[in-house]
């Protein structure tokens, strides 16, 4: 009985395996159809009929195929070339997918594209190689840009051509616009809280714009970093910290008086008889808002090589800090709920000089940022 469900199990997985093949086939997916079938075949070399779908399937394939090659070989589409590529590429797949399994492979007629494949594939990267040539003569920073294209396309084409790849690094160095960020200077004549937090902020600009400039052209380089790689600057990018104003706490004091009618006295004459006295109580509250507006601006200045201001720009920062708490006098019966939350709350200590400089260069880190990559992207 047992052998009777195995015999049943492997009818079934036949039949589902060839008519899977043929579903394929009949919908004019050929490269599955051939996909299904070779892997059937090579288990029974004797299935006529999966024999029969896989070579009309590859036949069709190629005819489709050739075909389209006719056609875009007489055609004037500037890409045709990477279109022929790619259709001699696909009938390449179909052979090697045949070829993959030796049975298929000594049944199935094919034909072997790989000669077409490495002439087109060659030709291609020639093509970009020539176009490359013609944006290099206009010596340029946007012809190399161009002419860099054009050749990190033909490396694609030919990965192992290391004077081609050789070609393209040193076209990437003329075409990049290297930037030398100078050390800051500090007009404003701030005294810093820490002697590492301008060398830290201007670091963290370098960082920033490094990795967040979203165009591949600009490079941002320190002093050290430039002077180190041999890297002559096309521009230089000033830093001017006009102001730092750390401002003092200032506090905006309101009173008010609040009053309430409470139970001042009670006199028991005897268990059910209570008499009750009222009178109101009295309480003095006063809030102070206290409050700090710290601001700070920095100038940048973009020269090129010879010294020309081409563009300028004003950055600024400002950090905002309040708080609010309150005290009373007087009798606390005459507080509201409200009242007792409001002087519940702590006294809180205005942040350091630190914290807030911190604050400043985060936000002028950030503007800076966000307008020099609009400016090297425009």
């Amino acid at each position: 009985m047992f052998k009777f469900y195995l015999l049943l199990l492997a009818c079934c997985t036949y039949f589902a395996g060839c008519k899977s093949a043929n579903k394929a086939y009949q919908k004019g997916d050929y490269a599955d159809a051939i996909e299904l079938g070779v892997k059937k075949l090579q288990k029974d070399p004797n299935d006529y009929e999966t024999k029969e779908i896989v070579q009309s399937s590859y036949t069709y394939a190629v005819n489709e195929g050739e075909n389209q090659i006719r056609i875009l070989s007489n055609s004037s589409d500037d890409n045709r070339y990477e279109k022929i590529y790619q259709s001699y590429l696909r009938l390449q797949d179909l052979y090697q997918t045949i070829h993959a399994y030796p049975v298929p492979a000594r049944i199935i007629r094919t034909k072997d594209y790989s000669e077409y494949v490495e002439t087109y594939r060659n030709k291609i990267a020639d093509i970009h190689v020539e176009r490359a040539e013609k944006w290099m003569a206009a010596a340029n920073k946007e012809s190399y840009k161009e002419a860099y294209k054009e050749l990190a396309i033909a490396v694609r084409y030919k990965p192992n051509d290391f004077n081609l790849q050789r070609k393209k690094d040193t076209l990437y160095n003329q075409a990049v616009t290297k930037v030398l960020v100078l050390p800051m200077q500090n007009y404003g004549g701030y005294q810093y809280a820490s002697s590492t937090q301008v060398q830290n902020f201007q670091n963290e600009i370098i960082r920033t714009l490094s990795y967040s400039m979203n165009n591949e052209f600009v490079k941002f380089y320190s002093e050290w970093e430039s002077r180190n790689k041999g890297i002559k600057p096309d521009q230089s990018l000033e830093l001017n910290l006009s102001r730092i104003s750390i401002g003092q706490p200032y506090d905006n004091k309101t009173s008010r008086e609040v009053s309430k009618e409470v139970v001042i006295k009670e006199t028991v004459y005897k268990p059910d008889s209570v008499i009750k006295q009222y009178g109101t109580v009295k309480a003095k509250i006063t809030s102070i808002k206290r409050s700090l507006v710290s601001e700070g601006d920095l100038m940048i200045t973009i020269r090129d090589a010879q010294g020309k201001a081409i563009w300028s720009d004003r950055f600024t920062g400002e950090h905002n800090w309040k708080t609010e708490f309150a005290s009373y006098t007087g009798d606390e019966r005459a507080l509201s709920d409200n009242d007792k939350t409001i002087l519940n709350k702590n006294e809180v200590t205005p942040p350091t000089q630190e914290e807030i400089t911190r604050e400043l260069f985060k936000q002028i880190q950030n503007d800076l940022s966000n307008r020099l990559r609009n400016y090297y992207n425009q």
